[in-house]
């Protein structure tokens, strides 16, 4: 019998098996038998063609409609050129250079599997070459009888597959495996099981592969996600049972302290929603054991407020509190604006410093090394109680006297081993406060989150004005004229704008921008900063006081160009992402985004909240090559339509892959939500956190259950584990 620890090579045979390890890093039939089908294909229900982009690796169930054989015109031999179509009135070409002989096969009405890469020709989208799979529902006993057993049932499964392993060969030897799979015993407690109505492993991993039915296929889907929802739960439910346990520092809210004299000091009254969350993570800080809480907020919302209030707790308590910023521009800003808030709260040990109040210092890598070490000094002998920095607060030598609360900021922006060799720091575990600015949906936050507590700022304060987005599209380009002419409007009315672009430019690193993908290559280069700025300069923006600002800039010419801007010395910063938080100029009120499409959607919320941020309304412009009817104009159409961050944060989740959010993206290894989808199955998400729960309080580490430990190390492997455990 074959068990999942087997050797796919003595079920498959080492021709098959080395193909499927090399190509799919498949190697046991465990590995096999958990690489699900995509989707599943049946005839009269197909592929909508009209989808496909350029680039993309596509697997389609089609009818051959037409065939033609012509001599090829700069060198001899001949094409076959095969039209097939998917039924909803697309049609695609398929090429073949020499191989005329294939029009035996190919004929008009077959219908077939065809995968390969889409390419473009003149204008058209094809296949070049294409390896297919005929299905020949007509064929006799004596014809391609395996083949026809092979897709004789209503629904055929189609595989993530490579140009070498395409889904039909999957598709044989996951057959071949079943005849011989011996299921694991079931590593769900049969009350779970019973409770939830769910089919067992054996069942359902056959179902999944050979689906006897729609019903048994709904059935075996649902165990199979209940399995990755919950194997994710119980790590984080063992993960908060933990932390709750863990040593640390309490940290209480001093009377008299330099957080009440801040509180009276403040120029305008607290919202609602920010005495609310400082006072669950004033409570936080007051016990002896670390805090970890996610403080999520739209841009604008007083994210930065809450977390001042918070460290002064701290520093009120004898600790120190580190801001970690994810650029140094935003580092800097942080720098500044704190400083401000706090006056001479702040400035402790200076002739106009309040003798009871504390001092902030600054660590980033470009300080000069006197700088540096006056600093370092502070930090270490605990003059300085807030420290703010960038990653440059990780290098070796930045030594704290008492570390008691890390705050990080635009948390996603950091991988797990930074935040922790910040915690790491500590004498004892510090209490942790994440902040972002790009909502997230409840089901990310329970999954990836799910060890921490959560608070949310919905409210803006008074003082924030609307922001006004609209599509500068291609089809109206008489738009894009106004759309400078708006901008100068706002210029002379007073304001500010910002002009962002995709990329620094030639030969700059572009250190950024996301890499391109494979769709990206086969259009025309992002526009670029250093590109876009003097066209603008001597066109539509000409006699307007432009200044440029990205990434790879000396850092005291960013810092230059920033305060040129906050003071009103430019009218115009045309900018990367470099902006996209943490910068505060409330005299901006428009800003102008070029190729919008090529940004994500909470990118762009992100970027607009930069505007609107004084008394003048905002408007953002989404200049953009998309048309009509394409995933990039709805994207962005979507955009537009909202200013509700948590609705656009699920129209993000829709356009990604959700495995990423399990750290697959940083680990560069299989995502391990193979069917979970993060967006629909929140109901079984929230069921499987509260059976996580009711477990883990009965059997802390699972030694009652060792099978379902096995099946949780499986699934949350130890990598991923470490992630959870770490974020």
């Amino acid at each position: 019998m074959t068990t999942t620890d087997t050797p796919l090579r003595t079920v498959l045979g080492d021709r098959t098996a080395k193909a499927l390890a090399t190509h799919l890093d498949l190697h046991t039939a465990g590995d096999l038998i958990y690489h699900f089908p995509r989707r599943y294909d049946e005839r009269g229900e197909h592929t909508d063609m009209r989808e496909l982009l350029i680039g993309e690796q596509v697997t389609l169930l089609a009818q051959v409609q037409s065939v033609n054989v012509k001599p090829m015109r700069a060198r001899k031999g001949n094409m076959l050129e095969v039209t097939i179509g998917d039924g909803s009135g697309a049609t695609l070409t398929c090429t073949f250079f020499n191989q005329a002989w294939r029009e035996r096969e190919l004929r008009r009405g077959v219908w077939g599997l065809f995968a390969g890469k889409i390419t473009d020709f003149r204008g058209k989208r094809q296949l070049n070459a294409p390896a297919y799979q005929l299905l020949r529902a007509d064929a006799t006993e004596d014809e391609a009888a395996e083949e026809i057993e092979e897709f004789a049932g209503a629904l055929i499964p189609v595989y993530p597959a490579a140009q070498a392993v395409p889904t039909w060969v999957i598709a044989k030897c996951v057959r071949t495996l079943l005849d011989t799979f011996e299921p694991p015993a079931d590593p769900l407690p049969a009350t779970v099981r019973a409770h939830r109505n769910l089919a067992g492993i054996g069942t359902a991993l056959r179902e999944i592969h050979r689906p006897t039915s729609k019903e048994a296929l709904f059935s075996a889907k649902y165990r199979l996600k209940w399995d990755e929802a919950f194997a994710v739960q119980l790590t984080l439910v063992q993960r908060r049972a933990r932390a709750a346990a863990a040593p640390g520092t309490a940290r209480p809210r001093a009377d008299g302290g330099i957080l009440e004299k801040f509180d009276a000091s403040l120029p305008y009254e607290l919202t609602e929603g920010q005495r609310h969350v400082g006072a669950e993570i004033a409570a936080d800080l007051a016990q002896p054991h670390p805090m970890h809480r996610l403080l999520q907020g739209e841009v604008g919302s007083g994210k930065t407020l809450v977390s001042v209030r918070a460290m002064l707790q701290v520093v009120d308590a004898g600790g120190q509190a580190a801001l970690l910023a994810p650029t140094e521009v935003l580092a800097v800003q942080h720098y500044r604006g704190i400083s401000a808030q706090l006056g001479a709260l702040g400035r402790a040990g200076e002739l106009d410093g309040d003798p009871g109040g504390t001092q902030l210092t600054l660590v980033t890598g470009s300080l000069g090394a006197a700088a540096r070490r006056a600093a370092l000094g502070k930090v270490a002998d605990g003059t300085a109680g807030i420290v703010i920095g960038t990653h440059a607060l990780l290098y070796e030598g930045v030594d704290f006297k008492d570390l008691g609360l890390v705050v990080v900021d635009e948390q996603h922006r950091f991988g797990v081993e930074q935040r922790d060799a910040l915690r790491a720091k500590a004498a004892r575990p510090p209490h942790v406060l994440v902040m972002t600015a790009t909502p997230i949906p409840r089901t990310v936050a329970m999954t990836v989150y799910g060890d921490l507590e959560t608070s949310t700022l919905s409210q803006l304060p008074r003082g924030r004005s609307p922001i006004a987005s609209h599509v500068v599209p291609p089809e109206k380009p008489a738009f894009l004229d106004r759309a400078w002419k708006r901008l100068r409007e706002e210029v002379r009315a007073g304001h500010q704008a910002y002009v962002v672009c995709p990329r620094i430019g030639t030969g700059t690193g572009d250190e950024d921008e996301e890499p391109p993908s494979d769709n990206d290559l086969a259009r025309r280069p992002p526009l670029a900063v250093t590109e876009v700025a003097p066209i603008l300069a001597e066109g539509p923006l000409h006699g307007l006081r432009i200044g440029v600002l990205h990434g790879k800039l000396p850092s005291d010419e960013k810092d230059a160009v920033m305060r040129s801007y906050a003071a009103g010395d430019l009218d115009v910063l045309v900018a990367t992402t470099v902006i996209e938080v943490g910068v505060d100029v409330p005299n901006a009120t428009v800003m102008v985004i070029m190729d919008a499409d090529r940004f994500g959607v909470s990118q762009l919320h992100q970027l607009r909240g930069r505007v609107g941020r004084g008394s003048a309304a905002g408007i953002c412009l989404l200049v953009t090559d998309a048309v009509e009817g394409t995933a990039a104009r709805e994207r962005l159409d979507a955009v537009a339509s909202t200013t509700d961050g948590f609705r656009l944060s699920e129209i993000d989740l829709e356009q990604r892959r959700e495995g990423d959010v399990l750290g697959a993206s940083q680990s560069g290894r299989h995502s391990h939500l193979r069917l979970l989808s993060l967006l629909h199955d929140a109901k079984l998400i929230t069921d499987a956190r509260h059976e996580a729960t009711g477990l883990i309080g009965d059997d802390p580490d699972l030694s009652r259950h060792p099978a379902l430990a096995a099946s949780v190390a499986a699934l949350v492997d130890e990598e991923r584990a470490e992630y959870l455990e770490k974020g």
